[in-house]
């Protein structure tokens, strides 16, 4: 993903919250408030997490943002 898409994700972190939580259940709020919306942070913690692959979580991570350039 470039950067101007990880900087548009990172702008609707507010709005991507609750897609992001629905998607990974096992994520808390704490667990997102620590990413601070930041891409890298997330797809880390979402595979410390659960022990997906990072690939699997940015093409999920795509889809629920709609964008198909991410």
């Amino acid at each position: 993903m470039g950067t101007d898409e990880k900087m548009e994700f990172e702008g609707k972190w507010d709005q991507m919250k609750g897609r992001v939580k629905e998607a990974w259940g096992d994520l808390t709020d704490d667990d997102l408030d620590l990413t601070g919306g930041k891409w890298d942070q997330l797809v880390g913690t979402i595979k410390e997490k659960t022990g997906q692959a990072g690939d699997a979580i940015e093409t999920k991570l795509k889809e629920l943002t709609g964008s198909r350039s991410m």
